[in-house]
């Protein structure tokens, strides 16, 4: 079972990246981001936050190795994907049940960023066509 979700948070973590082998095909690539979804209220002094949860969020993609170094611990980040029911079994053999987003898409928010650099676009790049 599987929801749509979108969330704003903070990347609570160095970002783990994984590689497994696919047979003759290219390797699937995994980027796991350990995010804290938050849930700030106003208040008269800023902002309080009222009840967030931890969250772990996956990216699968053949950029994923590329992407580690630009996702950051405390950067925030808004997460497009689904959340998916995780059941595993931990040391002790006791079954456990958590929730996990696979996400579809991971945007930066620019809280915090102090410069950003962008790469020249090519030509051979379908998802960036030369203008």
């Amino acid at each position: 079972m599987s929801t749509h979700f979108v969330g704003e948070g903070n990347i609570g973590s160095a970002p783990e990246f994984r590689e497994f082998p696919n047979g003759n095909d290219e390797p699937r690539r995994l980027l796991r981001l350990n995010v804290y979804f938050d849930n700030p209220v106003p208040t008269k002094d800023g902002f309080e936050d009222r009840g967030g949860y931890w969250a772990p969020v996956e990216l699968w993609h053949r950029e994923a190795e590329h992407w580690q170094s630009l996702y950051q611990k405390g950067m925030r980040v808004l997460v497009e994907g689904r959340t998916v029911r995780d059941e595993w079994e931990d040391a002790d053999e006791n079954e456990r049940v958590t929730f996990k987003i696979e996400a579809r898409r991971v945007g930066i928010l620019p809280y915090r960023i102090e410069s950003v650099m962008l790469s020249p676009k090519h030509a051979s790049d379908p998802a960036h066509p030369a203008e």
